[in-house]
């Protein structure tokens, strides 16, 4: 005990205060490294992370106290063996060797992780609202529709009647070897069909087999020359005007000019095979696949009609777009 009048002495290896006259002031270094652990924790409070840890506790605790009855069940996960053996064969069917049974048991850790976030996003409501998820949901019940649809095996006078009633469905496109040669406004300005047009006539006063407007052209940064190819082909090249023009000119001799999306062409076409349809035997696997698949499309419509039946849909009295509604 101090004696009265003398001022108390702190216990060895204790921070000894700066006493006042009303209240003890720290030292300096204290005072700044408690600032810090302040500040420290100030930072860890404004992270992002810690807010949406935060948030996942609330709505956790708010999920217990408004289903206090929950189910022991929805805790437990059990795999079973068929479980083990599919982990296997998804292993497997990657080209890989036997799993060892470390790697199935980090397999199995890996189906536990998936099935226990799994529960926990259901819990909190994650799949609400989710346009992916009600997207693959919706996929899976067509999956079911077109599993649960019921579809004959066709008859060969059925078959017969699809394929008379649909012969676009099955008709060979018309193919086309031609040569071009471009007129390139880039280079010629709006004088470049002027040009191709006086080619072309230059080319009548010579004969068709030594025709050839090559040296009066200009340099294309494709092929100049293109063999056996359908409408389809040269209207992704030259685009699907320039693809109609080609199959309606006459085989043999220079026409033009024809105008793609680079410029101006004179064209040769040297062999056109039009578009046909083969006879039924050659494709009658063909038409067997598109019955049946135009039947599993009706039976999946059949199915939605009457689950659509089941509800009352609601929309809006008043357009939101009425100048398109109106058309």
């Amino acid at each position: 005990m101090a004696r009265k009048g003398k001022s108390a002495t702190p216990p060895s290896g204790t921070t000894r205060p700066v006493w006042g006259r009303t209240k003890a002031r720290w030292p300096r270094r204290e005072r700044e490294e408690a600032g810090r652990s302040s500040s420290r924790l100030g930072r860890i409070a404004r992270e992002p992370l810690v807010h949406f840890i935060l948030a996942g506790l609330a709505l956790f605790g708010a999920f217990s106290l408004l289903d206090p009855d929950v189910d022991e069940g929805d805790f437990r996960i059990e795999l079973t063996e068929g479980d083990l053996w599919q982990m296997a064969a998804a292993w497997l069917a990657q080209g890989r060797a036997a799993p060892t049974p470390e790697q199935l048991r980090r397999l199995a850790d890996e189906r536990v992780r998936e099935e226990v976030l799994y529960r926990e996003a259901l819990a909190l409501g994650l799949d609400e609202r989710d346009t992916i998820v009600r997207r693959r949901l919706a996929q899976k019940m067509e999956f079911l529709a077109e599993e649960a649809a019921v579809v004959p095996e066709p008859t060969a006078a059925q078959l017969l009647a699809w394929y008379r009633d649909h012969p676009e469905r099955f008709a060979l496109p018309g193919r086309v070897t031609f040569r071009h040669a471009y007129f390139s406004p880039d280079r010629r300005g709006t004088g470049a069909r002027a040009d191709a047009d006086r080619a072309l006539a230059r080319l009548a006063r010579v004969a068709a087999r030594e025709a050839d407007p090559s040296a009066a052209a200009d340099r294309f940064m494709f092929q100049s020359d293109y063999a056996d190819r359908s409408a389809e082909d040269v209207a992704s090249i030259f685009g699907r005007s320039f693809a109609q023009a080609l199959f309606e000119l006459v085989p043999g001799r220079w026409s033009g000019p024809i105008e793609s999306g680079y410029g101006w062409h004179l064209v040769r076409v040297d062999d056109v095979t039009p578009a046909r349809v083969p006879d039924f035997s050659v494709v009658q696997s063909e038409v067997r696949a598109d019955w049946v698949s135009e039947r599993r499309a009706d039976a999946r419509r059949e199915i939605f009609a009457k689950l659509r039946a089941r509800y009352e849909v609601v929309l809006p009295e008043r357009p939101l777009f009425p100048e398109v509604a109106s058309r």
